[in-house]
């Protein structure tokens, strides 16, 4: 895959965690994943259309995403996640791929996103079929990782 098209994924989440969450991230080794494969107990999924195809994969572990909401709604101590809470993960990353969707655009490449479904359980399995998948993992300063999957045609 384009690094090109990788890029503007991870400037938008670490700005965006920045500005909405307080949260900074960084970077953490890229790499490609095979299909099917173990994912963490929170997965967001959002799907990519246009001239990338495919679909973007946030993944979190519960503590993870706990600590994220509660940054969001202004450091309340959550300890479980309600539904406002998980409103909130999916409208993070909501504002993650909008903002990348813009540096895209601004490259002239044009995507469209769909809305974010927030799926919860423990031992999920992730199966991008026909897609490859690139794995870019966000450490958080809280101690967390965001690992965002994007699952691209080849």
């Amino acid at each position: 895959m384009n690094v090109e098209y990788i890029n503007p994924f991870i400037e938008a989440s670490k700005t965006v965690l920045k500005q909405i969450t307080g949260i900074d991230a960084k970077l953490g080794k890229v790499y490609l994943k095979n299909s099917p494969y173990k994912s963490d107990s929170i997965v967001v999924i959002v799907g990519l259309t246009g001239m990338i195809r495919g679909q973007a994969i946030f993944a979190m572990s519960k503590n993870t995403g706990i600590s994220i909401a509660s940054n969001m709604m202004g450091g309340i101590q959550l300890v479980e996640l309600d539904e406002m809470s998980k409103s909130a993960i999916g409208e993070l990353t909501n504002m993650i791929l909008g903002n990348a969707a813009t540096i895209l655009y601004n490259k002239g490449i044009g995507i469209e996103i769909t809305p974010p479904s927030l799926l919860m359980g423990e031992n999920m399995e992730v199966s991008a079929s026909k897609l490859q998948t690139i794995c870019i993992p966000l450490m958080l300063n809280e101690g967390g990782i965001l690992e965002i999957d994007i699952a691209v045609e080849k």
